[in-house]
C-alpha cells in the first residue's frame, strides 16, 4: 500500500490516504458482492419537523450497536466480504475495529452533509478508517476554527484515515455532484467503546 503524502491536515489532527489500498480488480469484485449482498437502508430523519430521507442508502455490521443522528442502527453480524475489508482498514489505520458503517452513494444526487464523527460511543479521538469502492468522489474537511480546507478526491480502492483530534477540530462532507456519477460504497470502520 502507498501512503499518498504524510498528514494530509495542516494542524490539529490526522489525516493520511492510502490510494491503493484494495486492488482494482479485487476492489470491483468486492463493489458487486457489496451492492448484491448488503442488507441496504433507507433511513429518515426529523429536520425542522419534516421527516426526511438520507440522501444515500446505509447498513450497519459489528459486534455492538452504533447511534447518530438520531438514527439507532441495531448490529448486524460480521458476513463476507467484510472481514477482508477490515482487515485492510485495520493494516491502514493501525487500529482493530468492532463495527463499519456502510454508505451506498447511488449517484451524484447522494450525499453526506458536513458532520463530524464524535458521538461519545467512539471514545475521545477515535481513529476512522474508510475505505472506497467504485466512483471517485470530492471529501472535503473545513476546520471548525477558521474555515481551512482540505479538499481530496477519493477513488476507487483508497482508503483514508482519520485520527488524532480530527473529529474535535474538523468537520467533512462529499457534496451533491452535478456532473454524472456512478455508484460508490464507502465503508467507515469504527471502534465502538462504549454503548450508546
Amino acid at each position: 500500500m502507498r501512503v499518498l503524502a504524510g498528514n494530509l491536515l495542516p494542524r490539529d489532527g490526522a489525516v493520511y490516504l492510502f490510494e491503493d489500498a484494495v486492488g482494482a480488480r479485487d476492489g470491483t469484485l468486492l463493489l458487486e458482492r457489496l451492492l448484491a449482498e448488503m442488507d441496504w437502508r433507507q433511513e429518515w430523519l426529523q429536520v425542522m419537523g419534516k421527516r426526511v430521507a438520507v440522501p444515500r442508502l446505509t447498513a450497519w455490521y459489528g459486534d455492538k450497536g452504533y447511534r447518530y443522528s438520531g438514527i439507532d442502527h441495531r448490529p448486524r453480524r460480521w458476513c463476507e466480504p467484510l472481514p477482508v475489508l477490515k482487515d485492510i482498514a485495520e493494516a491502514c489505520a493501525g487500529q482493530v475495529f468492532n463495527g463499519v458503517l456502510l454508505n451506498f452513494y447511488r449517484d451524484g444526487r447522494d450525499s453526506v452533509s458536513w458532520h463530524s464523527d464524535n458521538e461519545a460511543e467512539l471514545g475521545r479521538h477515535p481513529v476512522i478508517a474508510s475505505v472506497s469502492l467504485g466512483a471517485t468522489r470530492r471529501f472535503v474537511l473545513k476546520h471548525r476554527g477558521d474555515g481551512a480546507r482540505v479538499v481530496l478526491d477519493l477513488g476507487h480502492g483508497g482508503c483514508l484515515v482519520m485520527a488524532g483530534a480530527t473529529q474535535e477540530h474538523w468537520v467533512h462532507s462529499i457534496a451533491k455532484s452535478r456532473r454524472a456519477v456512478g455508484a460508490r460504497v464507502n465503508l467507515t470502520f469504527r471502534k465502538i467503546v462504549a454503548t450508546a
